[in-house]
């Protein structure tokens, strides 16, 4: 409250919250609403900073309360981040019931045209470890649902559901240090409508029955995050500090595993922050050294970027491109590009007006159907594929150049093509979590 005096009249005005103080609003309904609440901690700087928030919000209001960690160990880490998880943990021991992972679950890659994925501590390539395991882990003899063929984020998700069970909670909630400001998919993630929430609130997801996750500093700026640490004296990350001596924009310096598209750009950073950890990881994961060298290079499709050779078209040069790879890779484009061809042929991509008359300026032969079935104003419309079109919609037509474009980047997934999770894919990983719940 701020008394404000005007024409000789004084009035109380209550001023906004500012985001430290709605982050503790939140942190009180998480721990009245929720008898099981852990945090998701990746060391980086984001889910540092909401432990330490919580861990100082518990000491203060509720004292004896102990609050879990869940933090999945990628064994291939910069060392510092390595150095920040031990410090954080051992720490505040006394508070923290800490379940650190260090499970062979599947990881993808973007590195290798070869492997679509790698495993840490893959009991195979136990020779090629980075690093010995920590001490009081837990590792897949742990987790009874853990399979072989299990995605790091399939995972988490199994790993809320067992915590869960174990604790015979009556709910639970994984609070996430994601913010808005980071990415449009964590945008959708607080204010995509048709999720279920928890009261009302959209900063509270459920994922599952009596399961939610929870974005308690979704608001928050990366100046804020960086204003909290040095305002309350909270350890951080120094790999940040080496970031920014390095010249690595605040916005760019994330923790993340390297070998991840999202990382690619800042993999060669290895080389000067960490060399000890570089020299070890080039022999840990196939393609590290040239994803380092080229990334930023037409060779691996940066953008725009790739030539096409002299002689070829785009549908010669991608089938080029296919007799490269290894057969399970090239089977996988191939499959991809038959489901795309028969969509454009026959049910067709969704398109606004403005692109529908630059193709037809442009000669292409089209179809355009009055409604889609999905929601959107845009209109269906099934076309051939062609091998190249100058248009600012590239990204939104089927052109074998983008296919090309997605094997030189080692998009397995054809996330540059527009993919998401099939329906088989989707039903497949339905029936797979239904199995384990069922052993649960």
């Amino acid at each position: 409250m701020e008394t404000i005096h005007k024409n000789g009249i004084s009035a109380a005005v209550k001023l906004p919250l500012n985001v430290y103080e709605q982050a503790l609003v939140r942190l009180k309904k998480i721990f009245t609403s929720f008898d099981n609440v852990y945090v998701s901690f990746s060391g980086g700087k984001d889910s540092g900073m909401l432990l330490h928030l919580c861990i100082d919000y518990l000491r203060k209001n509720h004292p004896g309360r102990k609050l879990i960690v869940f933090h999945m160990d990628y064994e291939v880490q910069y060392q510092e981040t390595v150095r920040y998880v031990d410090q954080v943990l051992a720490s505040n021991a006394d508070i923290l019931e800490v379940y650190r992972v260090c499970v062979p679950f599947r990881v993808p890659t973007c590195t290798s045209m070869y492997q679509r994925y790698w495993r840490p501590w893959d009991e195979e390539m136990r020779d090629c470890w980075v690093r010995e395991l920590p001490e009081g882990v837990y590792t897949a003899k742990d987790f009874p649902f853990f399979g072989r063929r299990m995605w790091d984020y399939d995972f988490q998700r199994h790993f809320a559901r067992w915590l869960h069970l174990r604790k015979k909670a009556k709910r639970t909630c994984c609070l996430i240090g994601i913010r808005t400001q980071e990415s449009l998919n964590r945008w959708r993630s607080i204010h995509y409508k048709g999720s279920f929430r928890f009261k009302g609130l959209k900063w509270v997801r459920r994922m599952d029955v009596g399961i939610y996750n929870g974005y308690p500093i979704y608001d928050w700026l990366t100046t804020d995050v960086w204003v909290a640490n040095g305002k309350f004296h909270w350890p951080y990350n120094r790999l940040y500090d080496l970031y920014y001596r390095a010249g690595v924009p605040l916005e760019s310096q994330r923790v993340a595993s390297p070998f991840i598209s999202e990382a690619r750009a800042t993999l060669k950073l290895y080389r000067a922050i960490d060399p000890d950890m570089w020299g070890k990881m080039v022999n840990r994961v196939n393609g590290v050294n040239f994803a380092a060298i080229y990334n930023s290079t037409s060779a691996t499709g940066w953008r725009q970027k790739v030539k096409l050779p002299e002689g070829f078209t785009w549908a010669q040069y991608m089938k080029f491109l296919l007799d490269t790879l290894p057969e399970r890779a090239r089977l996988n484009y191939l499959h991809k590009l038959t489901v795309s061809i028969e969509f454009w042929r026959e049910k067709g991509g969704c398109l606004a007006d403005s692109t529908i008359e630059k193709l037809r300026a442009a000669g292409v032969e089209i179809k355009v159907g009055e409604k889609s079935n999905y929601k959107t104003t845009k209109k269906p419309v099934c076309m051939e594929y062609l091998d190249d079109i100058d248009l600012p919609e590239f990204k939104e037509l089927p052109t074998f150049k983008r296919i090309c474009i997605c094997i030189l980047k080692n998009d397995h997934t054809c996330k540059y093509m527009g993919f998401a999770p099939t329906k088989k894919e989707k039903d497949r990983r339905t029936r797979i979590m239904e199995k384990y719940r069922r052993l649960l």
